[in-house]
């Protein structure tokens, strides 16, 4: 979990590094930055203790998988017994790629990913059939224009 410590502008440029090149390595990314082996893996290990960098997975892009429609779902549930049930249901859904919990109108948004309209369609159904979803309301994306990004925060954070 972040500490919500800042970072400083080397490690802005090993988070650079390593999100533009993850192959990169411990040692090419040290001749790269001009910085020490060492210091590229303290400063790494540390970026992970504290939860800045949560993983070094890779990016999958469910477009490539065939899945080339997005929808976000808002959803209206019944919270007696709390989000954990919908929370189980909705996560044993392969095409549920993101669940939040918001504030506003609905209770949960959920970002999912289909092969096609129709398949939006059969995804929506089993994400309402949970006794505990009381409505769903469904935005399709058409053009996605800024996808999901962390470089800019990481500088603001570290010039802050």
């Amino acid at each position: 979990m972040a500490t919500g410590q800042s970072v400083d502008a080397l490690d802005a440029r090993i988070i650079d590094l390593f999100t533009t090149d993850p192959q990169v390595g411990i040692l090419g990314a040290s001749r790269r930055l001009g910085v020490a082996r060492g210091t590229v893996q303290a400063r790494l290990d540390r970026l992970q203790e504290r939860g800045v960098i949560k993983s070094f997975a890779p990016q999958i892009d469910p477009r490539a998988l065939g899945y080339p429609v997005t929808a976000f779902c808002t959803l209206e549930i019944r919270q007696r017994q709390g989000h954990a049930p919908v929370v189980a249901h909705l996560a044993a859904i392969p095409e549920v790629l993101e669940i939040h919990s918001i504030t506003g109108v609905g209770d949960l948004i959920v970002r999912v990913v289909a092969r096609d309209n129709a398949d939006l369609g059969r995804v929506i159904d089993e994400m309402i059939d949970d006794v505990h979803v009381l409505r769903a309301n469904t935005s399709m994306c058409l053009v996605s224009h800024l996808d999901h990004r962390t470089g800019p925060l990481v500088h603001s954070a570290a010039s802050s």
